[in-house]
Formats: C-alpha cells, sequence, structure tokens
C-alpha cells in the first residue's frame, strides 16, 4: 500500500488524477474503482493468500502459502499478433488491458531519483568511452525533455561535471525543473542558448541549462554555428523525448507553439502525424552533420531512431541487415550493455519506516559494504570502477536533495553488492539501527529484467535480441525464491510491442527467514541475465558468471565456445547456400 501510495503521490507522478505515474501513459490502474478494490483487498489478506491483479484489474485473493508472493501482476500480457499500437488503443479503452510501462505498473516508481542516478552513470561512461576522459569539466551534453523521466537529466547532468542543454517545449515543465533547483540557467533565446554554452565550456563548469523551445531548432542552431565559427559545440548528444507514443504528445512537430500543435493533433491527427515525422527527419539532419565534425550521439533508449528511422530518416548503417541496425548506437550497446554484462544494474531500496534517518542509515551501511567490496582482491578495473562511482554516488546522495515521495534511493550493484546490501540492512533492521522494514527493488531496465531489441538487449548479437525468455524467466524465478511481489509486462520504454519486462519488491524485516529470501531472490535475480548475455558470446558475462560459479556450487551454467577459426563458420553458410 506504502508503495502504491507513493506512485499516486501528487509530486511523485505525472497525471496522479489519471493514475499515471510517468512516461505519458505508464499507469498504476486503468481506473479509481480498481484503486479501491485492491486498497481493500490488501487491508484484509493474511500472508497465505496471493492477489492477482490482471492489467490494473483486481482479479481476487487466491489461497497460497505464506512462502508464494502476495501479489502476482501482469500488464498488457496479450497475445503476440494483437499487440499493436492500435491493439492497445482499443483494449485500454475497452478496459481490458493495461501500459503499466515499467515502475509504474508495478508499484516500484521511487521519483525521478532512479533515472538521475542512471542518467549520471550513462554520461559519465560515455565520457570514459567516447571521450577517453573520466573529467567532463567543459564537456557540453545536449539532449531534450524536462517531464516526468527526462526532467532528471539537468541534475545528472551537473552531478556528472558537464555543461548540460536540454530542450524543453512546454514552459510549465521547464519551469518545474528551475524552481526545484535542476536546471541552473534558462532562456528562450538562441543566441544566449550559444552565448551561455561557450562562457560556461571556457569556465569548465558543471552547469545545467535549460531552453524554452524545439530541440530541432538547438540541433540546427549547433549546425548553424558549425558552419559559420568551424566549432562543434556539443561533445555528446542524445534524446528522451517520448518517442514511444510519439504521435500522441510524445513529440511535437517543429515551428508551432504547444497549443497550436495540441489542438492539430485533435482536430487533424493525420497531419500532426505528418509534421511530427517531418521534424524528425529535420533532427536526424541536424545530428548527423554534427556527428561528421566529431559529436557522438546515442539513442537513450526511448524509441528515437526507431521512429525517426520510420519517418524515413537517414540513421540506418549502409549494411544494416535488421531493423535495429541503426548508425548510432543504443545507450545500452555502447555503454550500459558492458555494465549490464558485469552484473551491475539500477539496485534500490525504500525505507517503509518513511523516516529521513532510516534513508541517511541505509546510505551509511550500503557505502561501508561498497568501501569493504572493494578490497577484496582480484577485483578487475572494470568492477572498480563500478563500485568506486557508485560510493561516491550513495556518499554524496544525500546533498543532493533527491528524494521525491518516499524516503527510497538508488545504487548500481552487482550480484555480490545487492546481496551483501541486502543482509547487511537486515542485521541493522534487527538490531534496531534500522526504525523498520526495507522494500528492495530495481528498475526493470536491469540486467535479467527486460527483453527490448532497442535497449536493454540491443548489445545482444546471437540473434535472440527479440526474444523475451529472459524476462519472463526471471519473474517466474523471482517469484519462487523469496518475492514479495512480482511483475511481468509488455511495453514500457521503448512502448507496446517492442519490450517485455518484469519486476520485484521483496521486504526484508530482520528476520532469518528475510535473510535467506534475499540471498537466494537476488542471485537469480542478477545471475539470471549474466548467464544470458554470457551465452550470447559477451566476454564481460562470461567473465562474471564464471566467477559466480566459483563463488557458489550449486549454480552451474552452460558456457559458449568461442569459434577461434571464423572460416569455418564461413564455410558452413557458404555450402548451405546462405551467404
Amino acid at each position: 500500500m506504502h508503495m502504491i501510495m507513493n506512485n499516486l503521490n501528487h509530486i511523485v507522478a505525472q497525471f496522479p488524477h489519471e493514475l499515471v505515474t510517468y512516461g505519458g501513459n505508464g499507469q498504476v490502474f486503468s481506473n479509481w474503482a480498481q484503486f479501491w478494490i485492491i486498497m481493500n483487498y490488501l487491508s484484509r489478506m493474511d500472508n497465505d493468500q496471493t492477489l492477482a491483479m490482471y492489467s490494473g484489474h483486481p482479479q481476487g485473493l487466491f489461497p497460497s502459502s505464506p512462502a508464494a508472493p502476495r501479489l502476482v501482476i501482469t500488464n498488457g500480457m496479450v497475445i503476440p499478433n494483437h499487440s499493436t499500437p492500435a491493439d492497445y488503443d482499443r483494449m485500454f479503452a475497452m478496459g481490458v488491458s493495461m501500459y503499466g510501462q515499467m515502475t509504474a505498473g508495478s508499484y516500484c516508481y521511487i521519483g525521478p531519483q532512479g533515472i538521475v542516478h542512471g542518467t549520471t552513470i550513462t554520461v559519465i561512461n560515455a565520457g570514459r568511452k567516447y571521450l577517453k576522459s573520466d573529467d567532463l569539466r567543459g564537456k557540453v551534453f545536449i539532449t531534450s525533455g524536462l517531464g516526468g523521466m527526462s526532467g532528471a537529466q539537468g541534475k545528472a547532468a551537473v552531478i556528472a561535471g558537464c555543461v548540460g542543454v536540454i530542450a524543453e517545449i512546454d514552459e510549465s515543465a521547464l519551469n518545474k525543473r528551475h524552481k526545484q533547483g535542476w536546471i541552473s540557467e534558462k532562456t528562450s533565446s538562441l543566441d544566449e542558448l550559444v552565448t551561455l554554452i561557450k562562457y560556461y565550456k571556457e569556465k569548465r563548469q558543471a552547469v545545467s541549462i535549460g531552453y524554452l523551445g524545439h530541440i530541432v531548432d538547438v540541433w540546427e542552431k549547433m549546425v548553424q554555428v558549425y558552419r559559420l565559427e568551424g566549432i562543434c559545440l556539443p561533445d555528446l548528444g542524445s534524446d528522451q523525448t517520448s518517442c514511444h507514443v510519439p504521435f500522441n504528445g510524445g513529440y511535437y512537430p517543429c515551428d508551432m507553439s504547444v497549443a497550436e500543435a495540441q489542438k492539430l493533433m485533435h482536430s487533424d491527427h493525420r497531419r500532426f502525424k505528418q509534421l511530427v515525422q517531418k521534424s524528425l527527419v529535420r533532427h536526424v539532419e541536424a545530428i548527423n552533420e554534427l556527428s561528421a565534425a566529431g559529436m557522438y550521439f546515442w539513442d537513450y533508449g526511448n524509441a528515437f531512431l526507431l521512429e525517426a528511422s520510420n519517418a524515413g530518416a537517414d540513421v540506418m548503417k549502409e549494411d544494416a541487415i535488421s531493423s535495429n541496425d541503426f548508425r548510432y548506437p543504443s545507450y545500452v550497446q555502447h555503454i550500459m550493455g558492458d555494465i549490464f554484462s558485469l552484473g551491475f544494474g539500477p539496485f534500490r531500496w525504500v525505507c517503509a519506516s518513511g523516516e529521513e534517518s532510516d534513508l541517511a542509515m541505509t546510505d551509511t551501511i550500503a557505502a561501508d559494504v561498497i568501501i569493504n567490496l572493494l578490497k577484496e582482491k582480484g577485483i578487475s578495473n572494470k568492477v572498480r570502477e563500478q563500485y568506486e562511482d557508485n560510493l561516491k554516488w550513495v556518499q554524496e546522495a544525500g546533498q543532493h536533495q533527491l528524494v521525491v515521495g518516499s524516503q527510497a534511493r538508488i545504487l548500481y550493484s552487482n550480484q555480490r553488492g545487492r546481496v551483501a546490501i541486502a543482509i547487511a540492512f537486515n542485521k541493522a533492521i534487527r538490531q534496531g539501527r534500522i526504525s523498520g522494514p526495507v522494500i528492495l527493488s530495481r528498475d526493470h531496465h536491469d540486467v535479467s529484467g527486460t527483453d527490448s531489441p532497442y535497449r536493454e538487449t540491443s548489445n545482444v548479437y546471437d540473434g535472440s535480441a527479440f526474444c523475451a525468455d529472459m524476462a519472463v524467466q526471471n519473474c517466474i524465478g523471482d517469484s519462487f525464491r523469496g518475492a514479495t511481489w512480482v511483475a511481468l509486462h509488455n511495453g514500457g520504454g521503448c512502448g507496446w510491442g517492442e519490450v517485455i519486462n518484469g519486476g520485484f519488491g521483496l521486504m526484508i524485516d530482520g528476520s532469518d527467514e528475510a535473510e535467506e529470501k534475499a540471498m537466494s531472490m537476488l542471485s537469480w535475480d542478477v545471475s539470471n541475465g549474466v548467464a544470458r548475455r554470457a551465452w550470447s558470446g559477451n566476454e564481460n558475462a562470461v567473465e562474471t558468471i564464471a566467477d559466480a560459479m566459483k563463488n557458489e556450487s550449486k549454480l552451474l551454467v552452460t558456457m559458449p565456445n568461442a569459434v577461434t577459426d571464423q572460416s569455418i563458420v564461413e564455410n558452413a553458410l557458404r555450402q548451405s547456400n546462405l551467404v
């Protein structure tokens, strides 16, 4: 009940009256009747009952056992051949299915803190990969969106140490982030924007600049500066508009006001769609020119490149052999995918007491755990980097005022870290150092939680990127290893029909039973995805799962055998007339 109420908290949810937590249409329930029914069930249920949730509909309480989950949630589980956006519109209108995004429909959203951390980690590691530097002072990162999830980008840019430029067409969203302190400067003048970028770039000062206007105008202005002055101002670029729903308010046409665009969307939707697609083409044209001049661009998994491709923009590789062979990588392909393959992902927790002091204590405990992990012999430099990044994050989290809603925290951790932190929390609860239970969870966007060829599994190259076994297996496996609740969704991030994802909640209360559940469930929740990524040939994952098997005698994973002579494969394909 605590987690549901947080998802619908007016300072957390995007459209709380419509039961939408984030992402434009990421819903907790379909209607308020469902809310009241589930609250009634939760207030009456015993520990030998399980509540079945069918796309927002409380199907009922069913007899189970204390070891079973208290809730099993499914959202948007439809027959594959009927999983188009048009099918979703029809079924949602009928009240028989629902788009739960990721943590909206699984009751695990913790406000913008999650995406602040994820974006911070992404930008830091983009600097390492593309710019070959840990120091982002004076480096310019341009992107768009200051609404729900995307609203974290300004804060993340400052924490990462760069000059962040974020375009937003909705003045109320921009002003909200500015008032919140997550945007340092704001302007509606492109000339002033260029002046500000040059000023902070030269000073090498971390800053977030919000531009009131269309992102296409910003990119085209950067092209103009490059052509006139020979200077490519942006070093890094991305996009966080809601392109999973580009024709329903997720992306607006350029050269018209928000009010004009909204009116057109309702009065002439076909024309609105045409203008959106023309804007996407212009968007890509500017990015292509700047990329040729030295800027590094990545897709943030919001279906930007997919929709740009559908619009006819020049985003495909010349030798593309599949629908996700884009000229620009998804941030998972080039940045986060290797981190996932190391077993690191967005682990999070919520202090059920609601006390700030409890959250501060968990921060201290988590930092101590990471410090001890860093002292262990034999950890690789890649793992050490992740531990150090997240140690700095959790030590400084309090001063960044990241909490919106529940007393929650997020950090990226691997299997070893998650289990150690959970055990340490459970011990602290038992000792009274933490005054109440702690709910452990994670974003669905994680090592094992999501199958999505345009994002989470975009760096899986064995042909299985379009398969959803991992996410489904993960949900089932969590359910009988101790999860308090589990969820499995169609859609999330890249849109309906493009992704299957799942999540969990696990409450620890200081008991021996809670510790056993945490050790079993959290180990599986990471190892599942690492094993799948290892089988696809990812070297980081192969090393990580091999280490995990050394530490757990009951873990036995099918390992890949590398093809050392590529001609064997080529000859086999040639003999079969496949090449």
